[in-house]
């Protein structure tokens, strides 16, 4: 009970510290230029969340975004591969005190800048408390400016999970039409709601294959955490089904780069319309606990 007060204490100092500031003429100052930072996640493994977030990383800075991607899945990280990066290290080191998190920063396509994590290594699916003030601390270190942040959370409702979740500006919830993958869907947002107070969320439904498909989803969705929960849930769209989504892994390319203009690119292009739309019109929850003031430069595309 003690170490979870210590968890949520965390998440609301760091994020006063990072709200937006008045001067002593009532306005506000630079630091309420922030990064915008995205959680991907999902309560079920499988659903493509890695993909979604690679897709949506690579189309966004090829728009111009400055992105980061965070690997939070620390015990089963891919998001290398996804971009055909064979990183020398990664998290593991910075949590076993060997490297800096400048050192492991990987270059990735169009400027995206990745930490990478390690994979088949349970050392760190657990983070204690020490080890995530010492991230936090460290990342500020970190020497750039980033318009987007993506994090890519494990699958499930891990403490690391909902650490991720609990940090970010937004959640982003990625399910398919699976029924474990909605209901498991549903748990995150349950366990989101009710331990940590989240209440703002948006959905992706991945790899539909036929109309109207993610919009039922949506509703069931939307009914039943109408009756037992009180949170808003953003539809943002829908992936559909692309048998070269398959072909672009195997090739370590994203879809957005191999098939600009297919009908799956397009629905990611409209999902990211959809997403900084949104960013435009809402305030952030508050700022991830991890950036310091320099990667909250605005570049006047997501406020």
């Amino acid at each position: 009970m003690r170490e979870e007060q210590e968890y949520v204490d965390q998440a609301m100092t760091l994020r006063r510290l990072s709200a937006p500031q008045e001067d002593s003429h009532g306005e506000t100052t630079e630091k309420s230029h922030m990064t915008r930072v995205i959680s991907v996640t999902s309560g079920k493994g499988g659903v493509g969340k890695t993909s979604v977030v690679s897709n949506m990383a690579y189309e966004m800075a090829k728009q111009g975004f400055k992105v980061l991607i965070i690997d939070a899945d620390l015990g089963l990280a891919n998001i290398d591969l996804h971009f055909g990066l064979t990183p020398q290290h990664n998290l593991n080191h910075f949590f076993d005190g060997s490297l800096d998190l400048e050192t492991i920063v990987l270059d990735g396509p169009q400027g995206i800048k990745i930490l990478p994590a390690g994979s088949g290594i349970q050392t760190y699916t657990n983070l204690n408390q020490d080890q995530k003030r010492n991230f936090l601390t460290n990342l500020e270190l970190l020497n750039g400016e980033f318009d987007i942040v993506f994090i890519d959370t494990e699958a499930g409702i891990s403490e690391n999970v909902t650490y991720f979740n609990v940090a970010a500006h937004d959640i982003l919830v990625v399910t398919t039409s699976d029924l474990t993958a909605i209901s498991d869907a549903y748990a995150l947002m349950k366990l989101l709601f009710l331990k940590y107070h989240e209440r703002d969320f948006h959905l992706l439904v991945n790899c539909t294959s036929k109309r109207n498909e993610a919009l039922d989803i949506y509703k069931k969705l939307t009914l039943v955490s109408g009756q037992f929960l009180d949170i808003s849930l953003n539809f943002l769209g829908d992936i559909p089904y692309d048998k070269h989504m398959s072909e672009s892994i195997r090739k370590q390319k994203t879809i957005v780069e191999l098939e600009p203009s297919s009908r799956t690119s397009n629905a990611f292009r409209s999902i990211i319309g959809r997403l900084t739309e949104n960013a435009l019109n809402t305030k952030p929850k508050g700022t991830l606990q991890f950036f310091w003031e320099r990667f909250f430069s605005y570049k006047g595309v997501v406020s």
